[in-house]
């Protein structure tokens, strides 16, 4: 599974996400912007709830860095926008890699066929739409942000 996953230096994937909203989020509109791809595997579960407050708690920190932080889940759009009002999320976007199921995870070789869910995963792609960083965390661990900014100073 390893194996196949995307390499620091080489291009990121591109794709189109819907996020809570319903708006699409292309990662190539962003070019001239660091993107941070936050992926988890759950909605409503408690780690990926502390990994999405942590990045809208993060959210100017991020910004003054030129980063765009987002969630990625294999969640569907009402199911996000439920759960980001329950958070509060007011500037966070947490995109919904529904269907066909886990594609964007596919693309970035963290899709867990078995579960139908993805790797819990940090991705930061740089202003010209390479991989910075990449980072598989153990499922139940929450992805320390300090790990992202540190490659970002």
């Amino acid at each position: 599974m390893e194996c196949d996953s995307v390499k620091v230096g080489e291009k990121a994937p591109d794709f189109v996400l819907k996020d809570q909203n319903g708006e699409d989020f292309r990662l190539s509109d962003f070019r001239g912007k660091k993107v941070l791809l936050s992926f988890h595997p759950l909605a409503w579960t408690s780690v990926c709830e502390k990994q999405m407050k942590a990045l809208e708690e993060n959210y100017e920190r991020f910004e003054e860095l030129n980063v765009v932080p987002v969630g990625i889940s294999v969640d569907p759009v009402p199911s996000k926008k439920a759960w980001a009002e329950h958070m509060e999320l007011k500037r966070l976007r947490i995109l919904s890699d529904f269907w066909p199921q886990g594609a964007v995870a596919k693309l970035y070789g963290i899709f867990r066929e078995e579960s139908g869910i993805s790797e819990r995963a940090n991705v930061l792609v740089d202003e010209e739409g390479k991989v910075a960083f990449f980072k598989v965390y153990p499922i139940s661990e929450l992805p320390d942000l300090e790990e992202v900014f540190e490659v970002l100073r």
